[in-house]
């Protein structure tokens, strides 16, 4: 038996535990997408969830988990009549790999029985699994993009249906989804992003006796798993209780008209897009009160919500990294408290009421560190390691460890005005903590100290130019027909698509192309006996589609840094051309990475990766200056590539070459160039004035590649056809 370790036990990371509870209690929270580094006991916490769950009830040899109380009338299994057996049983936690198929997530036909048999044979899947319970998706950003669309329909509609080969089934699939993710590999599609209820960012502690207290428990449970367990038996005992009991107590908690005005309020001067935000942090809020005891919503019912629900919906571009000011929080809940408070300071939400110091999250309240601990917690129940404690750093419901809204987040920096928002004198600006970084011309160098003065790179040499707003950029592609990880850019044969052909398939049937399995069966009925209307079929008849869609792939950026694309407006205009390259990449699905070079040598600034807000921000605060190593930068980018394609065969590169063609140092240009022979490659040529010599050109015959001016990158017809003429 797999032992689980306990939920209780997870040293620290009050508010991830907090986001799980709320949604245990009510699953109309809408899930959690966690966050953060590798190595933070991720997907460990979500794991122990699940056996805090309230079992369920489900009738008896149903496949779909289906309520006796509220049987499915579309139950594949049904129709169930009232008063047929039923069982209860755990919550079920069904994880998702990422590189499951879309059979394998929706549930399939069993086709082959469906054509020897002549039966409709329906094999569920991940989904029909999970309904009622947990589905926990690891590495969500990796997921591909056919799965995203299922888990988005599913998520919407709270149905799963399956239309194949003439047959439509459709069951109930209503579950708890909880993602992880390391933000370095890349970013979620933002409709599935929104998809996510809460959010909560993870990293590792720094106080070195809490990192000895998780590496001494985390030794206990790998020698011993049981015994470990054994200890935390009384708290997991206790928290299952107290969801139970929260869970019950949702229906009877009362959102006031002042609340409700509160969380739109809220809502609205954070410009999230649509409704679905304030719909979540009311179901949180109305969580937190009923996990609180409560029995009617509060402002730090609110507070805590909104905490966990409001970040990842400021995203403005993928460039940004979510985040929420919470100073301007504080502002909006305190003016609201004070404008709509009947009581006064000492009402129901003052340090007098349930909300206050002296309520059920003050130091005597609920979860005070009065409350008992458990065996290895010095802390107790209400310590850093309880949900919604107050004697962690973090307090009850904060987001990112920040337990004093005092200090839970810097204001404005430059003092500078606010959008308008509620309770703001009209004509003022709402600060977006994306735009405390350098966007445009207009706002200083990136690392500088103006627009026009220089700025020192981290090492203290070279210039920092300023990157404007991105552009939308022409469709660069690789060559030919590959058979790479599904995206946007190349042509290639992939799982979705048009249908081009047949093929025998390589294992079991996933995608059937009747047509073609009936005529490969057709000459043989005759020889096989046939004798009524029926085909008579053999496995070697089978024929899958082929199909044709397309693929996403690596992006090579190779940037001259040199000192003669070191002027300022040369130099910005580079950077906004490859940030416009970047940001075209993240839609298309591609993995990307960054060669620059400059002085004498080339550097790998980013390693090819999935996260192009990594890339923004190295391409951001890269410096410039020095001499021109072309060569150097062509045999790096030879190296990465030979790298990549041990590591990902099926993955096709495509190079992209930014440079004026100068070369004044590290070598033969000409023998780096033919280390690169056969790679897709696109040459933008940033050579400048009356007079130009035509290096970027020759270069780009070298490589065998199209030639783009870096003026005419913005126009996307001009670079069409260029590009075309080129190719």
């Amino acid at each position: 038996m797999i032992v689980t370790y306990p939920f209780s036990a997870v040293v620290g990371l009050a508010d991830l535990k907090l986001a799980l509870v709320l949604n245990a209690v009510s699953p109309r929270v809408g899930g959690v997408l966690v966050r953060g580094e590798k190595g933070t006991a991720k997907s460990t916490i979500v794991r122990a969830l699940a056996a805090q769950l309230p079992p369920v009830d489900v009738v008896a040899g149903c496949r779909f988990a289906c309520d006796p109380a509220a049987p499915g009338d579309e139950c594949p299994d049904g129709p169930h009549e009232p008063g047929e057996q039923w069982l209860r049983r755990p919550a079920s936690l069904v994880e998702l790999p990422v590189g499951a198929s879309e059979d394998r997530l929706a549930g399939s036909l069993d086709v082959e029985r469906a054509l020897t048999e002549g039966v409709k044979a329906f094999e569920p899947g991940l989904l029909a699994a999970a309904h009622r319970g947990v589905l926990y998706v690891d590495e969500v950003n990796l997921l591909h993009d056919h799965l995203v669309d299922l888990l988005l329909d599913a998520a919407a509609l709270g149905i799963c249906y399956v239309e194949r080969e003439s047959v439509s089934v459709r069951h109930a699939a209503r579950f708890l989804l909880v993602g992880t993710m390391n933000p370095e590999e890349g970013e979620l599609r933002p409709q599935l992003l929104d998809r996510f209820g809460l959010t909560v960012k993870v990293k590792a502690s720094r106080d070195p006796a809490e990192r000895a207290e998780v590496v001494r428990r985390r030794l206990a449970f790998d020698a011993d798993p049981g015994a470990f367990a054994g200890r935390w038996t009384a708290e997991e005992s206790a928290l299952a209780e107290r969801i139970a009991q929260a869970r019950a107590r949702v229906p009877g908690v009362r959102l006031p008209d002042v609340r409700l005005t509160q969380i739109a309020t809220v809502c609205a001067a954070f410009e999230v897009d649509g409704l679905r935000a304030d719909l979540v942090t009311a179901n949180a809020a109305i969580a937190h009160a009923a996990w609180q005891g409560r029995d009617v919503v509060t402002t730090e019912d609110v507070r805590a919500a909104a905490r966990l629900s409001l970040p990842h919906r400021r995203r403005r571009d993928p460039f940004d990294a979510p985040g929420l000011d919470e100073s301007l929080l504080e502002d909006l809940l305190a003016r609201t408290s004070e404008d709509e408070r009947p009581d006064g300071p000492d009402g129901p939400d003052g340090p007098g009421g349930p909300g206050g110091a002296g309520g059920a999250d003050g130091p005597g309240g609920a979860d005070g560190p009065g409350d008992p601990g458990g065996p290895d917690d010095p802390g107790g129940a209400g310590g850093p390691d309880y949900p919604g404690g107050s004697g962690g750093p973090g307090g009850p419901g904060c987001a990112d460890g920040a337990g004093d809204p005092a200090a839970s987040g810097p204001d404005r920096p430059d003092g500078g005005p606010r959008d308008a928002v509620p309770g703001y004198p009209a004509g003022t600006h709402l600060q977006d903590p994306a735009e405390e970084r350098p966007r445009g011309p207009s706002r200083g160098t990136s690392g500088g100290s103006g627009q026009d003065g220089p700025a020192s790179s981290a090492a203290g040499s070279g210039q920092v130019a300023v990157v404007a707003e991105p552009y939308r950029v022409p469709l660069l592609k690789v060559p030919g027909l590959g058979e790479g990880v599904a995206g946007r850019r190349s042509r290639a044969r992939t799982s979705q698509g048009r249908a081009t052909g047949s093929r025998s398939p390589a294992g079991r049937v996933r995608d059937l192309h009747l047509p073609a399995t009936v005529l490969a069966a057709a000459p043989y009925q005759k020889e096989r006996g046939r004798t009524g209307p029926g085909l008579l079929l053999r496995e070697g008849d089978l024929r899958e589609v082929v199909r044709e869609g397309r693929e996403g792939n690596l992006v090579l950026f190779v940037v001259d840094a040199s000192g003669s694309m070191a002027a300022r407006k040369r130099m910005t205009a580079v950077k906004t051309a490859v940030l416009s390259l970047l940001l075209d990449a993240y839609q298309r699905r591609d993995k990307i990475g960054l060669v620059t070079f400059r002085g004498t040598t080339a550097e790998l600034a980013l390693p090819p990766t999935s996260s192009v807000e990594a890339g923004a921000a190295r391409l951001r605060s890269l410096p410039t200056g020095g001499r021109t190593p072309l060569a150097a930068g062509l045999a790096r980018a030879a190296e990465v590539l030979r790298v990549e394609r041990l590591r990902d065969p099926a993955r096709r590169p495509l190079l992209v070459v930014v440079t004026d063609g100068r070369a004044t140092s590290g070598g033969d240009v000409d023998r780096a160039a033919a280390l690169l022979g056969g790679t897709a490659s696109v040459v933008v040529d940033c050579e400048s004035g009356p007079v130009r010599l035509g290096l970027a050109v020759r270069l780009a015959r070298r490589l065998r590649a199209p030639a783009i001016s870096l003026d005419s990158l913005s126009d996307l017809g001009s670079v069409v056809r260029d590009y075309r003429k080129a190719g």
